[in-house]
């Protein structure tokens, strides 16, 4: 063989090597949540928790100051018809992922075009909810509404884990390019505990992932983007430091907020709930 060939072969050898060995780390350093079944349906517990205390009522809910019904073990957003509002909707995608699932909806949900919450604002929907002091009953759509999302709570919580596992690679994607390394670093820290990968989970699900620009007050958003941006570089163990990063981020948003009734009276029960992230015992 001669030289020029030989060193042709080798340098198309080393080109492979390379190659393959930059396949292998991008294959090998994509972010995941794997969770065990049971991790699962702790993750799904915890976020019916934090949302509803674990009370059925509160799975067809309309918040005093919101525009909008929270729905599900996750509170997701459902805008009426005509409504725009700044946050991300999300219980239409939560039905379109129960749809792909085959599972079966109350035939009224199904049948809704458009597919809107269907009461125009709070005070109809407190109307249908009934009366709880003279103990007036909700009406059909309510009722089938709750007992439906009461019994599809398992398939809730894949929906809010499928979620995150989407959002982290796009919030690696939205960071500085000179905060990918340590946010990347970061959320595989966070992501290889059960504690840490609810932190990740749960905040998505309860405060987005901090890449819609309408999700802002005075121009600074409040998501999970947000969160780990906020993060010392090395700050101790990384969920204490999620914790602390969250704690700040929320109570920015509260002071910045149009509404006094997040500084007031949502702020408190945002802080406890960002406490719950930690090691399950």
């Amino acid at each position: 063989m001669s030289r020029v060939n030989y060193e042709s072969l080798l340098i198309g050898l080393v080109f492979f090597l390379i190659l393959s060995g930059c396949r292998q780390t991008s294959e090998t350093s994509a972010l995941d949540i794997e969770l065990t079944p049971a991790e699962l349906t702790w993750v799904g517990e915890q976020v019916f928790r934090n949302e509803c205390a674990g009370r059925t009522s509160c799975l067809v809910h309309w918040n005093q100051g919101e525009a909008f019904p929270s729905l599900g073990i996750g509170h997701f957003i459902w805008y009426p018809t005509g409504v725009d509002g700044r946050f991300v909707e999300s219980f239409p995608e939560l039905i379109r992922f129960m749809r792909q699932q085959s599972i079966p909806l109350p035939e009224w949900l199904n049948e809704l075009d458009p597919f809107d919450a269907p009461w125009p604002d709070r005070d109809a929907f407190m109307a249908a909810d009934g009366d709880k002091d003279t103990s007036e009953e909700s009406d059909a759509t309510v009722t089938s509404l709750r007992e439906f999302l009461w019994a599809t709570r398992g398939i809730q919580a894949q929906f809010i884990v499928r979620r995150a596992r989407s959002a982290l690679e796009r919030v690696l994607a939205a960071a500085p390019a000179s905060s990918r390394a340590t946010l990347r670093e970061h959320l595989e820290q966070l992501i290889a505990t059960p504690g840490g990968a609810y932190a990740v989970i749960d905040y998505v699900n309860f405060k987005g992932e901090g890449l819609s620009a309408q999700e802002t007050y005075r121009g600074q958003g409040w998501g999970l983007l947000q969160v780990l941006l906020a993060m010392p570089e090395n700050g101790g163990p990384v969920l204490a430091g999620f914790r602390a990063s969250a704690r700040n981020t929320l109570t920015r948003r509260a002071e910045h907020a149009p509404q006094a009734i997040e500084r007031e009276k949502w702020l408190p029960g945002w802080l406890a709930r960002i406490e719950t992230y930690r090691e399950p015992d």
